[in-house]
């Protein structure tokens, strides 16, 4: 009889040890699944989120004539007052002047960065009046890099300007801002897009392309565009842009390469007849995650 008490006690034993074994590779199996879904919930799809929405980015192009309106009148905090009510993530301005006499010596792209709490980037065409003047860029997210890209001369020297700035769900983002000659023979102007073309095709990162064009939809200039990017057009029964007092043309547009990829939900051109003699260019773009 106490053999068999003891056979049985060692059985039980060995139940037990058996059971807590069980529970504890149970538990540690459970405990790794676990970790493994979290690893990959915690990795983000492309194009910013989980479910692979696309990405949004609010963009202005805006000729702001160095914050001359059509009161003649320097006004750099009225033209920043225009630019906020559009809530711009990104914004190309024309026509900018740092430290130039005409404009109250100040530092405009500076200025309108502080007044709306964006970074800011600025491209020099020339040297004018004590100080420069040519083009920025204001942008919500942080800048990594900027550049000047020297253009053909034209009636006057020209530079487009690219930003390079860190979006939250898309990444690196080029936003490149032009402002091509203006006279009606289109020879210099072809030839500043030309060369721009050749940086653009050069880029292997997403780009965002606005501007005073200065040409027309049909010309051989937008061409070399609409044949590279996205167009965000604009509405049919409003989408003249020069000038802000008598619109007669269409020359400021927002592109967006490559173009299989954005797409716009809302593209509109703002009337506003004081603060310059354009009237300023919005568009919500939408980027969209590769295909799987």
């Amino acid at each position: 009889m106490m053999q068999q008490r003891a056979v049985i006690r060692r059985a039980m034993r060995r139940s037990v040890v058996y059971a807590s074994f069980r529970t504890a590779a149970i538990g540690f199996l459970a405990g790794l699944a676990a970790c493994a879904g979290r690893a990959v919930q915690s990795d983000p799809a492309p194009g910013g989120s989980n479910g692979g929405a696309a990405a949004t980015v609010n963009v202005v192009s805006y000729n702001i004539r160095h914050g001359r309106g059509m009161d003649d009148r320097v006004d750099i905090a009225r033209t920043a007052a225009v630019v906020r009510e559009l809530a711009p993530d990104i914004v190309g301005l024309q026509e900018v002047d740092v430290g130039v006499e005409r404009s109250g010596r100040i530092n405009e792209p500076e200025e309108m960065g502080q007044l709306l709490g964006m970074k800011h980037a600025f491209g020099s065409f020339f040297d004018y009046q004590g100080g420069q003047y040519g083009m920025a860029i204001l942008s919500r997210f942080p800048v990594l890099r900027s550049e000047s890209i020297r253009l053909p001369d034209g009636n006057e020297p020209r530079v487009a300007l690219a930003v390079e700035i860190d979006h939250p769900a898309i990444g690196r983002l080029m936003v490149v801002n032009v402002h091509f000659d203006w006279v009606a023979d289109d020879g210099f102007r072809f030839a500043q897009a030309t060369r721009l073309t050749t940086f653009l095709d050069s880029l292997t990162i997403p780009f965002i392309l606005l501007g005073d064009f200065n040409d027309t939809p049909g010309s051989r200039t937008l061409a070399l565009f609409t044949q590279r990017a996205f167009e965000a057009r604009k509405p049919a029964d409003d989408h003249l842009t020069f000038s802000s007092t008598k619109p007669e043309k269409e020359i400021d547009f927002i592109f967006g390469s490559p173009a299989a990829r954005w797409s716009a939900s809302s593209v509109r051109v703002i009337t506003e007849p004081v603060a310059s003699d354009h009237r300023p260019v919005t568009a919500v773009l939408a980027f969209a995650p590769p295909a799987r």
